[in-house]
């Protein structure tokens, strides 16, 4: 396991969304390299795709922190947003799934480019792969900067049970996790289950968490 600099923070507790709380392995590292070079994109417009709890909300915190960007959640983007658009550089759209109307996501990516401004859109579905009814932003989703967070590996996994159980004072032996690792499904939500039941288990009994307790929850 590499020295852990870096952790992902996604799951519980307080989040510090900064960069050097985010664990970068080979499951990750595009998508981190290309907010870390900004902004030296080839495209003025990046979508980072990838399954809820995968850390994509931090590097979204990460890339406000380094470009003062206007963060929205997808359900706060609507007509009156232009006015907030034409005030800010960079606009970070977290959570799209396409259930705003075409026509305005449409019109903020042209407005990102006839201003040069830079966009992130977060999604768990790449934007190229959505179906879009409009075909102009079907054309223009196919043509964005896209990087996609890939399930974790296990220097990720054990990065995120690390520091997880630690945060939360749940000691295990090293042994434990690598037991984990090897039985857990590669999936952030699945850990991000896990890691809950571990914590109400803690929580509800006062007890040390054991091999038998491990074998149980998964």
């Amino acid at each position: 396991m590499r020295e852990l600099n870096q952790l992902l923070l996604d799951f519980g507790l307080k989040k510090n969304f900064n960069d050097h709380d985010y664990y970068v392995s080979d499951s990750n590292y595009f998508a981190f390299n290309l907010i870390d070079k900004w902004p030296k994109w080839e495209k003025r417009i990046l979508n980072i795709s990838g399954e809820r709890f995968c850390g994509k909300t931090h590097l979204a915190n990460i890339f406000k922190s380094k470009t003062s960007a206007l963060f929205l959640n997808e359900n706060e983007v609507n007509d009156d947003v232009f006015k907030k658009i034409k005030l800010h550089e960079s606009i970070i759209v977290d959570g799209f799934s396409n259930i705003i109307d075409e026509k305005l996501t449409y019109s903020i990516l042209n407005l990102v480019d006839q201003d040069s401004k830079y966009l992130l859109i977060n999604s768990e579905t790449p934007l190229g792969e959505m179906n879009f009814q409009l075909p102009d932003l079907a054309s223009r989703s196919k043509n964005l900067l896209h990087a996609k967070i890939q399930p974790p590996n296990d220097d990720l996994i054990f990065a995120i049970i690390l520091k997880n159980f630690s945060d939360r004072q749940i000691k295990l032996e090293k042994k434990i996790i690598e037991f984990i690792i090897n039985r857990i499904d590669r999936s952030y939500g699945k850990i991000s289950e896990f890691i809950y039941k571990i914590d109400e288990f803690s929580l509800k009994k006062k007890k040390p968490i054991n091999l038998k307790t491990i074998k149980e929850i998964l």
